[in-house]
C-alpha cells in the first residue's frame, strides 16, 4: 500500500514538472495521484509545508532564473513562457524568490535561489500503533473568533499558537465557555481548494440560533464521518506528531481520504502542559471503497 502511495506521488510530481509552462490543472495533478484534489492537496501541504502553488511558483522561478542566467532570452519572453502576464508581475515574483530583479540575474557571480524537486522516500515506522475510531457527526454550529493565516514558510505553525495565547489573555476562552458551559474548546482548521492561506478558529459549539457576540463569528461545521485520534501529553508538542502521524503513515496505509471540511482538534478542560493531558485531532473522510 505504501509503495503504491510513493509511487502515485512520484508521478504526480512528474506531471506537476511537465506542466510549469502550462495553467495548473489541480484536478489534473491529483489524478495522476488516484485521488481528490482536496486530499492531494492537504497531504501535499501537510508533508512539505507548502501549498501546492507555492511549490510550482517557486520551481517555476527556479528555471527561469537558470534560463536567464543561461541564455540571452528576453525577460518579457521568459516571463510569458513560465506563465506570468507581464513584465512587472514577474519581475515581483522574481524578487520574492531571489532577492534581485531578472535582470540582475544576467550578471556575472549573481546569487540565484535554487528549489530542488521534492521527492517523497519510503520511511519505515510503524513501531507504534496509531489508535483511532471512526465517528459519524451531524452538523452543528460554533461559535469563535478567527484568523488567516499564511502557510508560508510555517507561519502557521508560529502564529497559530500565538493566537490560542491571545484569546486566553484577551477573556476570548472564558467567553466561549459561557457561550458553551460544559464544552470542549476546538481549534477548527479551514483551508478551501487552491487557498495559501488558512482559516483557524478559535471556538465551541453552541445551540442552533445563539447570539454571535460582537466580534466572533458563527461557522456550521458539516455533517461527516470523522478519524478520531488521541493526543496524550502536553499540547506542544504531542498533537504536533499526531498531526505528523496522521498524513505521512496513516492516510498511505489507508483507503481512507480527506473530505473537503474542516479538521478539528478538541480541547477538554485540564492542564494542557500535564503528561497525561488527552486531546483529539478529528480529520473528515471518505472511504475510497465506499464505505465509512
Amino acid at each position: 500500500m505504501r509503495m503504491d502511495w510513493l509511487e502515485r506521488m512520484r508521478l504526480a510530481l512528474d506531471r506537476m514538472e511537465r506542466m510549469l509552462k502550462e495553467p495548473l490543472d489541480m484536478a489534473e495533478i491529483a489524478k495522476t495521484a488516484y485521488a481528490s484534489p482536496y486530499h492531494f492537496q492537504r497531504m501535499f501541504h501537510m508533508l512539505t509545508g507548502m501549498t501546492i502553488a507555492e511549490y510550482i511558483r517557486k520551481r517555476k522561478l527556479t528555471l527561469a532564473a537558470q534560463e536567464l542566467a543561461l541564455t540571452s532570452a528576453k525577460v518579457l519572453d521568459v516571463a510569458l513562457r513560465f506563465g506570468y502576464e507581464s513584465p512587472e508581475s514577474f519581475a515581483k515574483a522574481f524578487r520574492k524568490v531571489h532577492g534581485i530583479s531578472p535582470s540582475e540575474a544576467r550578471r556575472p557571480g549573481a546569487e540565484l535561489k535554487a528549489h530542488p524537486r521534492i521527492s517523497f522516500h519510503l520511511s519505515l515506522k510503524g513501531d507504534q500503533d496509531m489508535d483511532y475510531r471512526i465517528v459519524k457527526k451531524e452538523a452543528f454550529d460554533v461559535i469563535g473568533r478567527s484568523i488567516k493565516v499564511s502557510t508560508d514558510n510555517g507561519e502557521n505553525h508560529r502564529r497559530i499558537p500565538a493566537f490560542w495565547g491571545e484569546c486566553h489573555a484577551d477573556g476570548t476562552l472564558a467567553a466561549l465557555a459561557e457561550i458553551g458551559p460544559g464544552r470542549e474548546l476546538l481549534g477548527i482548521c479551514s483551508m478551501p481548494p487552491g487557498e495559501e492561506r488558512l482559516t483557524y478558529l478559535v471556538a465551541v459549539e453552541s445551540d442552533p440560533g445563539a447570539a454571535v457576540p460582537e466580534g466572533y463569528v458563527n461557522w456550521t461545521v458539516p455533517a461527516a464521518a470523522w478519524a478520531v485520534f488521541p493526543s496524550v501529553g502536553p499540547v506542544t508538542p504531542s498533537i504536533q506528531k499526531v498531526w505528523s502521524r496522521i498524513y505521512g503513515e496513516w492516510f498511505p496505509s489507508t483507503e481512507y481520504e480527506h473530505a473537503e471540511a474542516p479538521e478539528l482538534e478538541v480541547y477538554p478542560s485540564g492542564d494542557t502542559n500535564a503528561d497525561d493531558y488527552r486531546c483529539e485531532v478529528w480529520i473528515p473522510v471518505i472511504s475510497k471503497s465506499g464505505i465509512a
